[in-house]
């Protein structure tokens, strides 16, 4: 076992600690980490979405900022904002919790669209503007966003430009009855993540997403992408397919996944196994009247359809 692959394991092993029985989800969200990307994750309340990051956050010792999303929050509650400081005649920028490697934006979809655009600049350009002054956000940065389903109480849809710019999108689930038996076993799960120990360190993270960037995917690969992507375009079911921002971060995350398992080089099977998770979120099925009309089930079972039927290169 190589040093990244031993790394990544231990990662994911110390927060299956405390996440009990969701390892693709926890494989999926260090991917995105070592891809450089940010995490939505869509699911009922009180199946671990927000447990999840506190215990990635715990796990590498990252600086980590929690916003609270509600109807009345701000974009300055977000990204800061200015103050004039009388004794020094000058203004000065505080800071706002955007600050941080790790920033779990909780329940997004319950602010109103223009404060949900707040984190658009941070997430793309790894920078925030405020009153004419651009501040850099220190690497590595990565947003984990959790959303409740369009049909709860209080909940706005994410608008097409926000989406997109997460790299995944992935659904916790309900446990299965022996994990949920385990979980209830807890006798407090709150204080097992408390007690979660850092075992890599900023530097760490670093060096993994360097790595994953060095990582090789040959050109028929390349075209396996291209064939995926352009049929969602083609495809009846869909009346927007993917674009080429997603076809790009697709690579990206299949990168990653191949480090996490221990190649430098891709396979087709890093495509495969991440299509739906980077690609469902990218797509329109037909037919929808409006955001919340649009599921995951919906695309998701296109996107399976066509990958199923993509002939896999050798």
């Amino acid at each position: 076992m190589s040093l990244t692959t031993a790394a990544t394991a231990r990662l994911q092993s110390n927060i299956e600690n405390v996440i009990i029985g969701k390892s693709d989800v926890i494989e999926n969200t260090i991917i995105t980490l070592i891809a450089g990307g940010h995490l939505l994750i869509e699911d009922v309340p009180g199946v671990g979405k927000s447990s999840l990051a506190f215990a990635l956050a715990k796990s590498l010792g990252l600086e980590f900022r929690r916003i609270q999303f509600t109807n009345d929050i701000l974009p300055s509650d977000i990204v800061g904002v200015s103050i004039y400081n009388q004794n020094e005649n000058t203004f000065e920028f505080n800071r706002g919790p955007i600050f941080a490697n790790l920033v779990l934006a909780d329940e997004i979809n319950r602010s109103s669209p223009r404060t949900q655009s707040a984190l658009l600049e941070a997430m793309n350009e790894k920078q925030v503007s405020v009153d004419n002054r651009t501040y850099d956000l220190e690497d590595p940065f990565m947003v984990i966003a959790t959303q409740n389903p369009i049909e709860s109480h209080g909940a706005h849809p994410l608008p097409e430009s926000q989406l997109d710019r997460f790299m995944m999108y992935l659904s916790m689930g309900y446990p299965d009855p022996e994990e949920e038996r385990k979980l209830l076993g807890t006798q407090s799960p709150s204080r097992n993540i408390k007690d979660v120990k850092a075992i890599l360190s900023r530097e760490d993270v670093l060096n993994l997403q360097k790595q994953a960037e060095a990582v090789t995917m040959e050109p028929v690969l390349i075209d396996y992408i291209m064939n995926v992507v352009t049929a969602t375009r083609e495809s009846k079911h869909l009346s927007l397919g993917v674009s080429p921002r997603g076809g790009l971060i697709l690579q990206q995350a299949a990168r990653a996944r191949a480090l996490v398992h221990g190649r430098t080089y891709c396979i087709p099977d890093d495509i495969k196994q991440l299509a739906i998770p980077v690609l469902c979120h990218r797509v329109i099925p037909q037919n929808h009247h409006g955001m919340n009309k649009r599921t995951a089930a919906d695309t998701s079972a296109v996107i399976m359809e066509i990958v199923d039927k993509m002939e896999i290169p050798v």
